[in-house]
């Protein structure tokens, strides 16, 4: 039953971030600042869509919750890679688009580690 919740959870966030990502003008350039590779880019944003719906539907469990594992350990490199910048130097995340236009900073990354804490329980 947890677990399901917690599926839930990550997949309203999940979709509530590829579809703020959509929204948001200035998300392709944020992407490109935190060094996401050009090709990849376009399809950030509609893979979490599609990857949010999976979660919150509770379809192919397990799977997409260790694919969101995975993501969320790719964008905590990028803020890894962003973080060992100098603070005037960092852009925004635009992790939710516009809803997270504050320069990345650790709580970015704590961020990370509060989803990855619910795509663990969304396993079990």
């Amino acid at each position: 039953m947890i677990g399901t919740v917690a599926g839930i959870l990550l997949g309203v966030l999940f979709l509530a971030s590829g579809t703020l990502k959509l929204r948001d003008p200035s998300w392709p350039d944020a992407a490109n600042g935190m060094g996401a590779p050009a090709w990849s880019v376009p399809l950030i944003a509609p893979v979490e869509i599609v990857l949010g719906a999976a979660l919150a539907a509770g379809a192919l469990r397990p799977w997409p919750a260790w694919l969101a594992l995975v993501l969320l350990a790719l964008f905590s490199i990028a803020l890894l890679r962003v973080l060992r910048r100098p603070i005037a130097e960092r852009p925004a995340c635009a992790c939710f688009g516009l809803w997270s236009a504050k320069p990345v900073g650790v709580g970015s990354l704590l961020r990370n580690a509060a989803l990855a804490g619910i795509a663990v329980v969304a396993l079990f």
